[in-house]
């Protein structure tokens, strides 16, 4: 069926978001870590899929992490009763009352924040869980080695119920430093002697460093089906599928003659008589301006008398369009409905072809592509 057909869709440009695969995400990274529990990171809108589509898809993790205290808000309004981690912590001392209303948890990173939590006192309600977050070689948010202790055994003090984490610079990256192990060896003589529970792996890591999970496991791109390292082959033997799949049609089929160019700048130069199709999608979509010629878009099988079959782009990807060569579809008309990006094209395909990563596409989807959740 045309997706123009759809009475909700008017441009026939849409995205789905498959909340069956977002099970099936999660149930694949139960079977790679199965003795560690898992937030699911939603941060950035679900990475673009939608908090709504998240939390029917991943209902059944141990947890959902997330940056903003609406979106804590809006997980408790829906029901969620299970644990919240703040990945940033408090932005303000204004914001610990909100917190304890919505009983999240919280990173801690910063001796700022420590104050905030040494200030409140005579508490006697929901105990607040902290992640203390040592900066073992990423630098980017974290207490130094050197501090880390001294941070610990004053949150202890003060009442807290403490966890040990970190975060991997390089967890996708075999040579370089700081290695998974460097860092695991930072963590492991910063935190010697100090009991509490963990929070390791990312989603590189869940994938490759097995020995580095940690009692809690913070998943990301993974639950989206989406590869860590930016290359899908990374990924395809661990089953994961893609969540987002977006999806346009036909509008308009021109047919060239050789040395007809295609496009702002010309950039393409028909190499023989051919046909280009046009299609609803630019990068006022989000779709990557970039884009070089030769990045695949899948043309659906009802017209190409097969499984469907992929044809490369051509020209430069303008605003609202983009074109592509049909000579590996003679049998595409105008109607014939494409997959930008899903499981039949990678995201991380179109994203290496466009000098970019997977997540940024995802999360850049523009708000004026209607999206639809299955």
């Amino acid at each position: 069926m045309s997706l123009s057909a759809n009475r909700f869709i008017s441009r026939p440009i849409v995205a789905t978001i498959h909340t069956d695969a977002f099970r099936h995400n999660l149930g694949r990274i139960r079977e790679l870590a199965p003795e560690s529990k898992i937030w699911s990171v939603v941060k950035a809108k679900a990475y673009g899929h939608s908090l709504e589509a998240a939390f029917k898809g991943l209902e059944s993790t141990d947890g959902f992490a997330l940056l903003d205290l609406a979106d804590a808000q809006w997980l408790r309004d829906h029901g969620w009763e299970g644990r919240i981690l703040l990945l940033e912590g408090l932005f303000s001392q204004q914001e610990l009352e909100r917190v304890i209303r919505l009983r999240c948890d919280l990173v801690v990173h910063s001796e700022k924040q420590v104050v905030w939590l040494e200030s409140l006192k005579n508490y006697s309600g929901h105990p607040i869980n902290i992640f203390l977050k040592l900066n073992s070689g990423m630098n980017r948010l974290g207490f130094r080695p050197a501090e880390y202790r001294t941070a610990f055994h004053r949150l202890h003090a003060a009442g807290y119920h403490l966890h040990h984490m970190t975060h991997f610079a390089n967890a996708d990256q075999v040579e370089r430093s700081p290695s998974v192990g460097e860092q695991m060896e930072c963590f492991n003589q910063t935190t010697e002697g100090l009991e509490a529970p963990s929070s390791l792996a990312n989603s590189a890591a869940i994938l490759w460093h097995r020995n580095a999970l940690g009692d809690w496991i913070r998943p990301g791109i993974l639950l989206y089906g989406v590869s860590p390292t930016g290359v899908h082959a990374d990924i395809v033997r661990s089953e994961f599928q893609a969540v987002m799949s977006l999806r346009s049609e036909i509008i308009d089929i021109q047919n060239l003659k050789k040395g007809d160019y295609v496009g702002y700048g010309g950039r393409y130069e028909a190499p023989e008589d051919m046909r280009i199709g046009v299609i609803a999608g630019g990068y006022a979509d989000g779709y990557p301006r970039h884009a070089e010629d030769g990045t695949p878009v899948w043309v659906d099988a009802a017209d190409t008398q097969g499984d469907g079959v992929i044809c490369p782009i051509v020209g430069r990807v303008s605003m609202d369009m983009l074109t592509i060569d049909l000579r590996e579809a003679p049998n595409a008309k105008i109607g014939s409905v494409v997959e930008l990006w899903g499981n039949e094209v990678p995201v991380d395909d179109v994203a290496q072809m466009s000098g970019t990563i997977g997540y940024e596409l995802i999360c850049a989807l523009a708000q004026r592509v209607p999206v639809l959740t299955d």
